[in-house]
């Protein structure tokens, strides 16, 4: 649920003059349309109430493409739910209400174990409880499956799983928050991704917004510059930035390539607000492309 505002209220303040609207969000959902979107074959691990939102958006994802076999409907919990606020700029403040989001388990992981080591890639974040992306963390690299982790929203993490990771996804409060690094400059990027691969990630990207993005391996690292746009909403551009990596990488692109890839999709993606609504077609992104290649 969505209201665009003339500023973000600060503590105890209201602003009126806003337009309300809504659109089809969550983290895990957003990255999955937008990878379908950009020519992925999806399937989506989730659960959702057994409300108005949960039938809207397991409709919302089959209109997509998506497969959805693996969504649960959850009987007792409702339907995740995100309060956003956007001001002129293009930034958000979000409120999350996890609902079933936070009742999806490791038993409903391993259940779709078939999808997950038949897949080219597994992409996950943190909006669902831990024990449920280890467990799907676990069964794909047991499998040989690349993995993708977007660390978001940020939380400490086991070296352990880390190590089960192949591309570690954090934007810079979340590199800071894993690192302990300020990664404000150049510098700082670089340590934090250094310490980062020393945890036995195997690469990582850093997303820095307009500064683009950080590359890196134990063998080699650079930035990626980002694609001058002019922001409207910057909700879910990291998710797009992250389905979209997800789709270039199954299509056995280099991390180079796929960070570029992904770039070009998340720029466009915050020149249209809303979430899922905000994720471009894989035309779009390859026109887009073009224009700079």
């Amino acid at each position: 649920m969505i209201v665009k505002l003339p500023t973000l209220p600060g503590a105890g303040e209201t602003v009126i003059g806003g337009t309300f609207s809504m659109a089809a969000g969550g983290k895990g959902a957003n990255q999955a349309v937008a990878a379908a979107r950009a020519g992925g074959r999806v399937t989506f691990i989730s659960r959702v109430g057994s409300d108005t939102f949960g039938e809207k958006a397991i409709a919302g994802f089959i209109k997509e493409g998506l497969e959805t076999d693996h969504i649960v409907m959850d009987t007792k919990a409702a339907s995740g739910i995100a309060l956003i606020l956007v001001d002129q700029s293009g930034e958000n403040s979000i409120g999350v209400a996890s609902g079933a989001n936070a009742e999806i388990s490791a038993d409903d992981i391993v259940k779709a174990r078939d999808a997950i080591v038949s897949s080219e890639v597994f992409l996950t974040q943190l909006e669902i409880p831990l024990a449920a992306v280890e467990a799907g963390i676990r069964e794909a690299h047991t499998a040989g499956i690349p993995v993708v982790l977007n660390p978001a929203p940020s939380q400490p993490l086991r070296s352990e799983l880390l190590s089960q990771v192949t591309v570690l996804t954090p934007n810079e409060n979340e590199a800071e928050q894993l690192t302990g690094a300020n990664i404000r400059d150049d510098a700082g990027t670089v340590q934090a991704a250094r310490s980062l691969l020393n945890r036995g990630v195997q690469s990582v990207v850093i997303t820095l917004g307009a500064r683009g993005a950080y590359i890196a391996d134990p063998r080699h690292g650079e930035f990626v510059p980002a694609f001058p746009v002019r922001a409207v909403d910057t909700t879910a551009a990291g998710d797009v930035f992250n389905g979209t990596l997800a789709v270039a990488l199954a299509e056995r692109a280099t991390l180079r390539e796929a960070a570029v890839f992904a770039s070009a999709a998340a720029a466009l993606s915050v020149t249209t607000l809303g979430a899922q609504t905000s994720a471009p077609a894989r035309a779009d992104i390859e026109s887009f492309l073009k224009q700079y290649i």
